[in-house]
């Protein structure tokens, strides 16, 4: 069985659905419904990409860098569309940014401290923050 695809291939229009059909008893009901989906799965694949490595990185951009092998501005552009697909808004674009260098700051310590990076792969990370 096939998930229902909310975008035409077309011309990426809006699917609508005008038939269901009981698996068990065959009774059909036609009319115009509504395709029930999560906000999620009309995403383009690139974004829901995106937003599971960015969840499983738990946010760390340095981590979603790594996996998805993009800069940090990519990141960011990303998050950005990410964010305006779903029709949300960042919370306050300066206290973001804050938090953005403070946990960025703290991951390549971490990666650090771990081997994942050398001394001086974290010297310039850390350069490249300011």
């Amino acid at each position: 069985m096939y998930s229902v695809p909310v975008r035409c291939s077309i011309c990426g229009g809006q699917l609508r659905v005008r038939e269901v059909v009981c698996e068990g008893c065959s009774t059909q009901m036609r009319g115009d419904f509504s395709i029930a989906t999560c906000r999620y799965c009309g995403l383009e694949p690139e974004l829901q990409q995106f937003l599971e490595v960015f969840l499983r990185c738990r946010g760390v951009y340095n981590c979603v860098e790594r996996e998805l092998n993009i800069s940090y501005p990519t990141v960011k552009a990303r998050l950005e569309a990410l964010l305006q697909a779903l029709g949300l808004s960042a919370v306050g674009e300066e206290k973001a940014e804050r938090m953005d260098v403070a946990e960025r700051r703290k991951a390549i310590l971490d990666a650090l401290e771990r081997g994942d990076m050398t001394a001086e792969e974290a010297a310039e990370a850390l350069r490249q923050l300011q």
